[in-house]
């Protein structure tokens, strides 16, 4: 494990394998950096340098308490891979992680090689959805992390998939400190509508989805996919919301097509 200071914070992160072909995967909410591990392990042994970090409030970086909006996330891995001197890269991430990639392409479209686009969504939060993000990050600095994480390991891991996968994805959510998931879920309330931002995207750019997924559905990879020109959409099945987890050959393997192309 390493850490470096950026942008005031402390980011502790994994940066594995060698060479200038490089992927950064950005995790979603309430996890942390650990939810890569295996992608670290398999893509470093293929060329490929891969650097996973844990966001701000999460893992072992720093915790803000308030409100963490995306651009703040995504201003963190840009400050972290110019600390690493990293210019461009394949940028993947999972559901709040997703939407984290599709900021980062706002922000800083001209770094990026590829994308990929796991479990996640473009539009805006809806009013209802930014009332319950909000109350949600209410409940969380009242109660601690334990209700919430019991309430939805099943939508997170698909209930055949029971076993240490379940385990690993209950503990990062129970791990999770109450203050960044709460920060977190309240900027991702305010976040923009990517939507006009799909059709500029002209790197290549996998959607992969868990055919299981209650959170993001197969129909929001679509969306996705039918307004990204040029991209691949893969739907793993047997997953839910966690498919480089819970079916990690075949997430591996839509990666490898994407890279090939990046």
């Amino acid at each position: 494990m390493s850490t470096a200071t950026v942008n005031g914070i402390t980011i502790g992160y994994d940066d594995t394998g060698s060479g200038d072909d490089v992927l950064v995967l950005v995790h979603g909410h309430p996890f942390d950096r650990s939810m890569w591990q295996p992608q670290l392990e398999h893509f470093r042994g293929s060329g490929w340098r891969v650097i996973a970090a844990d966001l701000r409030g999460y893992g072992e970086s720093t915790v803000v308490p308030g409100v963490t909006p995306l651009s703040a996330f995504a201003g963190d891995v840009a400050a972290l891979l110019d600390h690493l001197n990293v210019e461009r890269f394949v940028l993947g991430g999972l559901s709040m992680g997703g939407q984290i990639v599709l900021e980062f392409q706002r922000l800083y479209g001209e770094r990026t090689r590829g994308l990929i686009l796991a479990d996640t969504f473009a539009q805006a939060e809806t009013p209802q959805g930014r009332v319950i993000r909000n109350d949600m990050a209410d409940r969380l600095l009242r109660e601690g992390m334990a209700g919430y994480a019991g309430e939805v390991l099943w939508k997170m891991v698909a209930r055949h998939n029971a076993g240490p996968v379940s385990e690993h994805v209950s503990r990062m959510m129970n791990n999770a400190p109450a203050e960044g998931a709460a920060a977190a879920l309240r900027g991702r309330a305010e976040r923009p509508d990517y939507t006009e931002l799909l059709g500029t995207i002209t790197v290549p750019t996998l959607v992969v989805v868990g055919s299981d997924d209650e959170f993001t559905p197969v129909s929001d990879a679509e969306y996705m996919h039918e307004r990204v020109p040029g991209s691949a959409l893969v739907v793993v099945d047997g997953a839910a919301h966690m498919p480089n987890l819970e079916r990690v050959d075949v997430f591996n393997k839509a990666v490898e097509e994407l890279l090939a192309q990046a």
